[in-house]
């Protein structure tokens, strides 16, 4: 599942992303039809036409209101959350990603690892450390809020910082960690006025104080953050 949402400031793109612009998640989509698995995307500005041209027994398009006060890297959570709860009977497992920077490589859900530890939580990483500066600036308002936000930061200034652009499980994981980042969210990060969304700094938080012994991240869920490794399919994804 992924979320495109339009109509505010991408900050991370420092634009405002067009309402009806399918070529962001394209190849999002496309990954996940090749390997002929179930793709949904939330959208809230796709025209009827465009929903018409790309839907496909892979890919579905669900439209989602978009009311605020969240940020769109926020919000995706809560949609993700009802949509997981609306559906369990339905949804054995599922990933959750970034949408234009993100490519399926290999189906998560036949591998062994996978199949090997279903009380797994998997997630994305990055060649770095959680003391990291971009980090230490994004977590400034949370680090502000919860009390012992600065005390995870010290403990784990030297564990992996991961990334929250692929997250993965079994649905009663998954619903269980969605609840739970949302909570966090709607306590300490509906007031979040600073340029930083809070979305990696919340994710993190949470990973590392209640999920870290059930926790999975890098190879072979993804390939090097940002380095654009195009021609590997060992991993399940490509971020960047």
């Amino acid at each position: 599942m992924a979320c495109h949402l339009t109509g505010v400031y991408d900050v991370n793109r420092s634009t405002n992303l067009a309402a009806d612009d399918y070529s962001l998640v394209k190849d999002w989509a496309e990954s996940i039809a090749d390997l002929q698995l179930k793709g949904v995307l939330f959208h809230n500005n796709f025209s009827a036409a465009t929903c018409a041209k790309h839907q496909n027994d892979y890919i579905q398009l669900v439209k989602v209101d978009f009311p605020g006060p969240y940020n769109p890297n926020v919000y995706r959570y809560f949609v993700y959350c009802e949509f997981l709860r609306q559906h369990a009977a339905q949804i054995s497992h599922v990933f959750v990603t970034d949408v234009a920077d993100v490519v399926v490589c290999s189906n998560p859900f036949i591998h062994p690892l996978f199949n090997t530890h279903p009380a797994t939580l998997f997630c994305g990483d990055e060649p770095k450390q959680l003391d990291d500066a971009w980090m230490m600036d994004h977590s400034t308002h949370l680090r502000s809020r919860i009390a012992d936000f600065t005390a995870y930061e010290t403990q784990f200034s030297q564990a992996t910082l991961l990334n929250c652009g692929v997250i993965g499980g079994n649905h009663a994981l998954m619903q269980h960690f969605l609840e739970a980042l949302c909570q966090i969210h709607a306590q300490y990060n509906q007031d979040n006025q600073s340029a930083y969304t809070g979305d990696m700094g919340a994710f993190n938080y949470l990973v590392r104080t209640r999920f870290n012994d059930c926790l999975y991240h890098g190879a072979p869920v993804n390939t090097v953050f940002k380095g654009y490794e195009v021609e590997r399919r060992d991993c399940w994804f490509r971020h960047k």
